[in-house]
């Protein structure tokens, strides 16, 4: 059954073209009458209608002008203009609103059928198209059946999104029955439809404008959902706005809105934004986790030093435990640590990394922040033993990759951090494995190597002056050369040359 609105000065002229409609058995209703443009434009507001037959020559506000700032409100509303003047200048006029059709007076009942049959045959193939707007949104299965009655095709909406809070209770209120008669008595008598969406933490719903209105603001009517929800036991965040112009972008609309609810959503407290009020976004203040920080927890995970990284996890767990931190920055951080994992494990292929993502989005999904926690903490511990198994393995085929490229790096120069970088882990790690294998820092290690070539090449090419062998071994001057030569042969490098024998491939030091 299709809304119908009559606009006519005349109360005669209205009276006959209500019986008219009456007796054509067609599937609509007149739900209003009004008798200039403003008393209409006023109703439009406030209910449903789908068709407006309207005069042209009205008091107040005429018929033109009705039409213009009804398609401001209601887009796909239709309308048949009413007149006894045919006038080209109107008709032009009507055709840039995109008027559906005109009836001129007197109104045959014949003429009426005809204009009223295709009328209702533009409102019935909007149905599919209708529905197809939510193929992208909902739950696919609930897409599957459906359907949109005739009530829904009225345009002038609040979208709205409630998505769950995280680490939330109350899982077995969290179905589309419960929230659709808790939303239901909230907004009665207006209408108000619930969808699942693809998301399965998140409703879309959408509620008639007037719903809004006995509100403050849409701020106030989203906020009254929340503790509504609360109150029974469903922490929720919410978010969205009217709808203006096309309801086409309906999809947009509702993936604007979600994208803003996924930036904002913290892991405590539920948050409630109009995202058509600028603000609205990003007003509230958030503790998120900082580079350095951040770069904390990835340095003692290269570096292997677990029971201070389990330290300062516990304390920045505690401190999370109170400041309400957007849930994208506790994603990121796990998401970091995952990584972090994956490099210090120096996985070749993706089993381990796939294998820290599912565990650590299954403690995403815990019913409290306090198992949260509890969780994290034991798979970042049983990581890091992983990790540190991996490595009492792998320790010495390391030090044999450093090992050879530092050999071939003997002419150039090589900072520990370089190494480090060179193979995914921290310079305090090099340190130790040096320890372990070659009894010696990095550096002594590495000017070792640098000597011993010098003496070789003071052996097999004799002719090299002093400085050509600093130069070459990358040396910052020949007189710290001298000096660390010494240190290491205990001869200078003029004594040593001197002592040498032609050819000779004397290493001692």
């Amino acid at each position: 059954m299709y809304n119908v609105m009559i606009v006519e000065d005349s109360k005669p002229i209205l009276r006959n073209i209500r019986t008219l409609l009456g007796s054509l058995e067609l599937p609509v209703q007149v739900v209003a009458t009004a008798t200039n443009g403003e008393e209409a434009l006023e109703l439009i507001r406030q209910q449903p209608v789908d068709l407006v037959l309207t005069d042209i020559r009205m008091p107040k506000m005429d018929g033109l002008t009705l039409i213009e700032q009804a398609k401001q409100l209601r887009p796909q509303l239709l309308f048949i203009l009413i007149s006894g003047y045919n006038d080209f200048e109107y008709t032009r006029k009507a055709i840039n609103l995109q008027v559906f059709d005109y009836l001129l007076k007197p109104i045959e009942r014949k003429q009426l059928a005809e204009v009223m049959n295709r009328a209702i045959e533009r409102l019935q193939s909007r149905i599919p198209s209708e529905a197809e707007l939510f193929k992208e949104i909902v739950e696919p299965g609930f897409y599957e059946e459906l359907q949109l009655g005739d009530q829904f095709r009225h345009y002038g909406k609040a979208l709205i999104l409630i998505r769950r809070q995280p680490f939330a209770g109350g899982r077995e209120f969290w179905n589309l029955e419960g929230l659709q008669r808790r939303l239901g008595e909230l907004f009665s008598p207006h209408l108000c439809w619930v969808f699942p969406t693809q998301m399965a933490s998140q409703f879309l719903v959408l509620v008639q404008k007037m719903a809004v209105e006995p509100y403050s603001s849409v701020y106030e009517c989203f906020e009254s959902i929340r503790r509504t929800l609360e109150a029974e036991g469903l922490p929720v965040s919410v978010g969205g706005q009217l709808q203006s112009g096309d309801p086409d972008k309906l999809p947009e609309l509702y993936h604007r809105v979600s994208g803003i609810l996924d930036k904002e959503q913290r892991i405590h407290h539920g948050v409630v934004i109009d995202t058509e009020t600028p603000h609205g976004l990003g007003g509230l203040d958030s503790p998120d986790l900082d580079r350095a920080t951040a770069a904390a927890f990835t340095e003692l995970i290269q570096g292997r030093g677990k029971e201070k990284f389990l330290l300062k996890l516990n304390e920045q767990l505690a401190k999370w435990a109170v400041d309400n931190i957007r849930l994208t920055e506790l994603e990121r951080f796990v998401a970091l640590l995952v990584d972090a994992f994956s490099q210090a494990w120096n996985d070749q292929g993706s089993g381990h990394r796939l294998e820290l993502e599912a565990t650590s989005r299954g403690l995403l999904s815990v019913d409290s922040f306090e198992k949260f926690c509890q969780g994290f903490q034991e798979w970042a511990k049983q990581s890091f033993e992983r990790v540190q198994a991996q490595n009492r393995k792998s320790g010495e085929e390391l030090f044999r990759q450093i090992e050879e490229y530092v050999r071939l790096n003997l002419y150039s120069y090589l900072s520990i951090a370089d190494v480090a970088l060179k193979f995914h882990v921290s310079p305090s790690y090099i340190s130790r494995v040096m320890k372990n294998y070659a009894q010696n820092t990095f550096v002594q290690y590495y000017t070792g190597l640098k000597i011993k070539e010098a003496c070789r090449l003071m052996a097999c090419k004799p002719e090299m002056r002093i400085k050509e062998v600093s130069d070459a071994l990358s040396f910052s001057d020949q007189h710290y050369f001298s000096k660390v030569f010494k240190e290491y042969t205990g001869y200078s490098p003029t004594d040593y040359k001197e002592r040498c024998p032609p050819n000779s491939s004397d290493n001692s030091s």
